[in-house]
């Protein structure tokens, strides 16, 4: 009997609690946008409070993402280079760029965590399950893996020949080459298993977004340094034109979710990465490949895009966060979600 008055009296509190929140919450004014639907900007919070917490990161994890996906893919360039035999000073730049990206990318992510040791404690645990824990678990590894190829490779150039060397040159590159991949997707996988809408509901297509712009950048990053070689030309080609369906399919498919994609300071930075990575860059190559001049320009069109997109979609996350019906709308079943669509039309 006391157990049952118990909870009549929680029942009733917590629709008194109810209650009040929804007198005290004032409801979001709403705007209208040019395409006539209201304005995410101003619905803030649910019941007086946001839905979700937008993301802290600073300007440096961006930049880390960009740096690491550029850095893995070089390794695992150098590790076909390696395999084809290729030129050793192309194998060297891009040994050396994923050992720099490896030495740079730890520092980045020191800064945004304000202290050495909050780094060193994300190696004290490894989780399968957690993308941060494997990402800084992943870090480590192929900063070693770097190292190693890189200095066994400079002691072959030298000179120096050794079974042993070229074994552990070899272990350096393979491993740089497996971990690399992981380095340049693990960023994309980390982002898009949170509960931020706009990277939820894009968890499938940022790895291949993520991996082409680490892709372009890399062969990028060679012609600037002069290897303006048909390898090169074929790996920007298809970098470019990879981004150019992504940039098209992101334009065409306009979701309520999407919508920090296509509108607000996110919105134009995405759109002129895309034009950077895709269509620009495409175009250069197509019309002025065959001059110098074309190649620098088209690499460094690609960078510039690969980098803004990095900014973009860190962006376009807060913007989501901030946006509580981003939220009920990823996380509506497929009917609910329809009757908002047509709400929101």
């Amino acid at each position: 009997m006391k157990l049952a008055t118990k909870l009549k009296a929680t029942e009733e509190r917590l629709e008194e609690i109810r209650k009040t929140a929804t007198e005290n919450a004032k409801p979001p004014e709403t705007t209208q946008h040019s395409a006539g639907r209201p304005s995410a900007q101003n619905e803030q919070s649910y019941y007086g409070l946001p839905a979700l917490k937008t993301p802290v990161w600073t300007w440096e994890v961006p930049l880390y993402f960009f740096l690491g996906g550029i850095a893995g893919v070089s390794a695992c360039m150098a590790f076909v280079g390696q395999s084809f035999r290729s030129d050793p000073a192309l194998i060297r730049i891009l040994l050396w760029t994923a050992l720099i990206g490896a030495a740079i990318c730890p520092v980045l992510l020191i800064a945004d965590l304000g202290r050495p040791t909050r780094f060193l404690n994300m190696l004290r645990v490894f989780k399968l399950r957690s993308a941060m824990s494997l990402g800084a678990w992943i870090l480590a590894a192929f900063s070693g893996c770097a190292f190693l190829a890189v200095f066994c490779f400079e002691l072959l150039l030298r000179g120096f020949t050794n079974p042993l060397l070229t074994s552990l040159l070899w272990l350096g590159e393979t491993s740089a080459a497996v971990i690399g991949l992981l380095l340049a997707s693990y960023t994309a996988v980390l982002i898009g298993a949170t509960a931020i809408p706009v990277w939820s509901e894009n968890r499938k297509l940022l790895p291949a977004h993520f991996l082409t712009s680490g892709l372009g950048g890399s062969a990028a990053i060679l012609e600037l340094v002069g290897f303006l070689i048909p390898a090169t030309q074929v790996l920007g080609f298809a970098a470019s034109g990879i981004e150019t369906v992504i940039e098209i399919f992101l334009e065409v498919r306009k979701r309520p979710v999407d919508a920090p994609l296509h509108h607000g300071r996110s919105g134009t930075t995405l759109r002129i990465a895309g034009l950077l990575e895709g269509p620009a860059a495409l175009l250069l190559r197509a019309f002025w490949g065959s001059v110098p001049a074309g190649r620098y320009a088209a690499a460094t069109c690609f960078l510039i895009g690969a980098l803004l997109s990095r900014y973009a979609w860190i962006w376009a996350g807060r913007a989501s966060a901030s946006d509580p019906n981003a939220l009920f709308h990823s996380s509506a079943k497929p009917k609910e979600r329809n009757k908002l669509n047509g709400r929101s039309a």
